[in-house]
């Protein structure tokens, strides 16, 4: 960078401030969105989003099948600006969250144009925590209970393993999506959003292969490659298949998860359902 300059030519306050313009002002300069509260940017920001952002968290940022809910003010890895721009610039090591400009999804963004995506995001921001629905409590009780949620799903280490961990889940989902995933669990299927080996995570689909002997096994695909495998069955049993040693393997977009109409439960025991995991999610 000072190659063939002549430092001595420099008095020692003007070096240290030549230092401090060069490496300190630029690390400054992404603490603070310069951006911030512009509304021709948000809208920049917005274009930028769809481009990069949307296949993984939804048009609007409300989530999608990859990414979380972006619209809440508490994000899961750093609520500040700097916080949003290191996210974006440098993914999350262990999730399906890349390094800007890293996958085939999207042109990969400037500084600018990431505080321009950053403007946006502040402004469908929703300022309000969402309110508990239901009785946390009584939702509780269904999920372990009655409801038998607790039978696929965990929910801080407790529960089954069938189906995805719902720990995190109202802190990464909607109210409303949640209630959807439960109405209409084959809409979108679920997709596990903490791999760490997988750019794009597995989807809970449903895997029926058939062995040699005839034996048939239904289960939810947890691995796969071009020739072979790894499923487990509703009771938690896991398999591994080379394919080629398969009478038949087939896949299906219907979910395992029973779809839960009002008459399995009610829009109230519902409500209380997802007023606890909304009670974990905020923790």
């Amino acid at each position: 960078m000072f190659r063939n300059f002549p430092m001595r030519a420099l008095s020692k306050p003007i070096y240290i401030l030549t230092i401090l313009l060069t490496f300190v002002l630029p690390t400054l300069a992404q603490e603070r969105n310069p951006y911030a509260g512009n509304p021709k940017i948000a809208t920049l920001g917005q274009f930028q989003f769809r481009l990069n952002c949307a296949f993984c968290h939804g048009l609007g940022a409300r989530g999608g099948g990859r990414g979380p809910d972006l619209t809440r003010a508490h994000k899961r890895h750093g609520d500040s600006d700097a916080d949003l721009f290191n996210t974006i610039s440098n993914g999350v090591p262990g999730t399906a969250m890349p390094a800007n400009g890293t996958t085939g999804q999207g042109v990969g963004m400037t500084n600018e144009e990431i505080w321009q995506v950053i403007t946006y995001l502040r402004s469908v921001e929703v300022k309000a925590p969402a309110k508990l629905l239901g009785d946390a409590a009584h939702g509780k009780q269904l999920f372990y209970g009655d409801a038998n949620c607790s039978g696929c799903h965990i929910v801080q280490g407790k529960g089954g393993r069938l189906g995805p961990d719902l720990t995190s889940v109202a802190g990464i989902r909607t109210p409303e999506y949640i209630i959807d995933s439960v109405r209409n669990p084959s809409r979108r299927l679920a997709q596990g959003l903490l791999e760490a080996t997988k750019e794009f995570p597995q989807e809970y689909e449903t895997v029926t292969v058939v062995t040699n002997d005839g034996k048939e096994i239904k289960g939810v695909t947890l691995n796969e490659d071009g020739f072979s495998v790894q499923l487990m069955d509703p009771t938690e049993h896991i398999y591994t298949f080379e394919k080629d040693q398969l009478r038949s393997f087939s896949k299906s977009r219907n979910s395992m998860m029973p779809a839960y109409d009002s008459s399995l439960l009610n829009d109230k025991d519902l409500d209380d359902i997802v007023a606890y995991l909304l009670s974990v999610g905020a923790k």
